[in-house]
């Protein structure tokens, strides 16, 4: 029989929720009385690196399944950006997982920047900076970033199917991706090229205005896994040096093209084995005790391991990388890690702990590498599955210096105007909080458009939700 966790809606007060997280063996930092107003550490403003932000919510970039074939925002994607900027939160990491060039999209519907898509993204940012004048006033205090990335081993640019570009050959993911032999592998001259295609990149997102690009290396793809590269030989392989050598060559390609944009980095800062369905559809880690194809490797019954991501800081620290926003894992392979939720997604498993495990790991390993690096500002993620708690988690996290700022992903789609109720004092529309039910990720994985099926009342009369039902119920039939 499946394990029946705890539902956090179900914890009614604070001494519940607590109780709960005590069973767990977890730990989490948590005010039972939320400072009101101004005074609010989550109203506070935030500066580094000569960006300044009014507040300390974040709203995390994801990747989006609805724009065209050839890479530019549609009415949807639009209609999102402007929710963020709606929102109340004054940083946009991102916004968007953006490729840097064709091949590495992670799906045929995924925003791409180039000369063609150029006047699309720039409205995009646009959309948001009105949308986010028109509601509070001013966007002075408004940082919005553009996260660029290659999806590498999970790329899938055409409705052709999964093309995958791999740093290594990997023991275990290989064969879910269907890699067969050595073609897919980048050599060294191709991540030079790619080095500037990221750098190109970077410069028309500085033309078009954005405070800063995020160099994506998490989630397991190209520079992710390029940081667990150890026994590839050539630049780009063996010592963390040369397995950072990817992310230290776009960073001096960026400053060379474009030496106003910012640079900030999302992070995967620990990892696990790769897990797949065990008995009943519970997750299994696949990996034996020589597994070596991680970065930052921690065993599912311990603390995160953040010697990696440690050490990798300290290189930021010298290229004078001063933003640093903070996941786990990946989507793809271990998800009950990177997105603690309830439900699994239709690609997924049954989460093998309570989600509330995954959670304080995550806010845990965020504020040990924080207290190390002091000078970097951090952002942290994993905070939707804390629903009604959050406010109250959020604001000890910030208040003891656990992390600066609180990012918001899969929340900002059933409820974007989350921050500015929290900050306002406003009562919270538990209806719209993100229960988990991961119809966000089913839906894409299966071809249809992103977004909050279950709250977003746009997207529960649009005709892919039926798709997805029918999904949904032939997969419980399987389950059966």
């Amino acid at each position: 029989m499946l394990p029946r966790w705890t539902r956090i809606a179900s914890l009614k007060s604070a001494a519940a929720f607590k109780a709960h997280i005590e069973a767990q063996h977890a730990s989490l930092p948590f005010d039972d009385t939320l400072i009101p107003g101004d005074a609010s550490p989550l109203a506070q403003p935030i500066t580094a690196d000569g960006l300044r932000a009014g507040n300390r919510f974040c709203v995390l970039p994801m990747e989006g399944w609805d724009g065209t074939t050839d890479g530019a925002p549609s009415d949807l994607t639009t209609r999102r950006w402007r929710h963020f900027g709606e929102s109340g939160a004054k940083i946009i990491w991102g916004g968007e997982a953006v490729a840097v060039r064709m091949d590495g999209r992670a799906n045929p519907h995924q925003l791409i920047l180039t000369e063609h898509t150029m006047a699309g993204i720039g409205g995009l940012r646009e959309e948001l900076l009105t949308a986010h004048r028109e509601r509070f006033g001013s966007t002075d205090d408004l940082i919005v970033g553009l996260q660029l990335t290659h999806s590498g081993r999970y790329a899938k640019p055409t409705v052709a199917g999964p093309a995958p570009r791999i740093a290594y050959r990997h023991p275990l993911l290989d064969g879910r991706v269907g890699v067969t032999g050595d073609g897919a592998v980048f050599g060294d001259e191709e991540l030079l090229r790619l080095v500037d295609d990221f750098a190109e990149a970077a410069g028309r997102a500085a033309a078009l205005g954005f405070d800063f690009v995020d160099i994506k290396h998490c989630h397991g793809y190209l520079g992710h896994e390029l940081l667990s590269a150890r026994r590839r030989t050539g630049l780009f392989g063996g010592t963390l040096e040369h397995r950072s050598r990817f992310l230290r060559d776009i960073t001096s390609a960026i400053r060379a093209r474009a030496p106003r944009l910012r640079i900030g980095v999302r992070l995967s800062v620990f990892d696990m084995s790769p897990y797949a369905p065990g008995a009943g559809g519970t997750g299994e880690p696949q990996a034996d005790d020589a597994y070596e194809s991680a970065f930052g490797l921690s065993a599912p019954d311990g603390p995160p391991s953040i010697a990696d991501a440690d050490e990798l800081l300290s290189t930021f620290e010298r290229l004078g990388i001063r933003w640093l926003c903070t996941t786990a894992g990946s989507p793809y392979y271990n998800p009950h890690i990177q997105r603690p939720a309830l439900f699994p997604p239709s690609d997924g498993y049954q989460p093998p702990e309570d989600p509330i495990v995954g959670v304080a790991r995550q806010i845990d390993a965020t504020a040990r590498l924080k207290a190390r690096h002091p000078d970097i500002a951090f952002v942290g993620s994993a905070y939707s599955y804390l629903q009604e708690w959050l406010p109250h988690v959020a604001q000890a996290a910030v208040r003891t210096g656990a992390v600066e700022v609180v990012g918001l992903g899969r929340l900002m789609l059933s409820y974007p105007h989350f921050p500015a109720d929290i900050l306002a004092g406003r009562p919270l529309q538990t209806r719209l909080f993100c229960r988990t039910f991961s119809d966000c990720t089913t839906a894409p994985r299966n071809g249809l458009v992103s977004g909050c099926y279950p709250l977003d009342k746009a997207y529960v009369a649009r005709p892919e939700a039926k798709q997805l039902k029918a999904i949904k119920a032939a997969m419980g039939a399987q389950a059966e």
